[in-house]
């Protein structure tokens, strides 16, 4: 039953939000590669820019998994509101404008009185709910899960710095890695968004590859 349990446990963090990191960190990783090889193509400090990479994609990790706390808490908070505001309900009417608040607006129209009444009434035998919104241990490893993407994703793109001495030949093979989870990136999205996944994919590394010039002619 134990295995059962967490086989159908739902992630920690939704197939978007990991899309979304992983590219975010091929980006960064790629502002620092390219710049190097425009700036110093004859004899890149390879040293300086592999720190460099690591250690920015580690910064914005910590980063996003502080906004992703932020973003957690905010549901909690407002989640609670929401049971408050259950519970308080003197009628069904009260009860549906609740509702109504609280659902997407394709579901209120089929929420019937009567699904109004049964709700309320489940809400107002759950156990009263704390004064102010916890994070819970779920949370917390959902905020290293997202910290780890973004830090992780820039190993593949500086692995060629590591294993080849051609720094011009490592750079190349580096840029290729980079458009591959680019693609691959794009590819997964594709098939979540109900797109084709080919055009996505090379929709994606089109962007990708934009968002990195606008990173390097902005300084960033």
């Amino acid at each position: 039953m134990a295995d059962a349990s967490a086989k159908s446990s739902p992630p920690l963090l939704e197939p978007m939000e990991r899309i979304s990191e992983i590219l975010f960190g091929i980006v960064m990783a790629l502002t620092f590669t390219l710049t190097l090889g425009i700036a110093t193509a004859d004899a890149p400090k390879v040293r300086t820019m592999l720190i460099a990479a690591l250690g920015c994609n580690l910064a914005w990790g910590i980063i996003d998994g502080g906004v992703y706390l932020l973003t957690r808490l905010h549901d909690h908070a407002r989640k609670m509101r929401i049971m408050r505001a259950m519970r308080a309900a003197p009628d069904v009417a009260a009860a549906q404008r609740v509702l109504a608040e609280a659902l997407p607006p394709s579901v209120v129209p089929v929420l019937s009185s009567e699904q109004a009444d049964a709700m309320r009434r489940h809400v107002r035998q759950l156990p009263e709910p704390g004064e102010h919104p916890v994070l819970t241990a779920r949370d917390w490893r959902g905020a290293v899960e997202m910290c780890l993407l973004s830090f992780l994703s820039t190993f593949p793109i500086v692995i060629p710095f590591m294993l080849i001495s051609d720094a011009r030949v490592a750079l190349r093979a580096s840029n290729a890695v980079a458009i591959a989870m680019l693609f691959v990136c794009g590819y997964a999205f594709g098939q979540r968004a109900g797109m084709r996944p080919w055009v996505s994919g090379l929709a994606v590394v089109a962007v990708g590859a934009a968002f990195v010039g606008v990173a390097i002619a902005l300084g960033g």
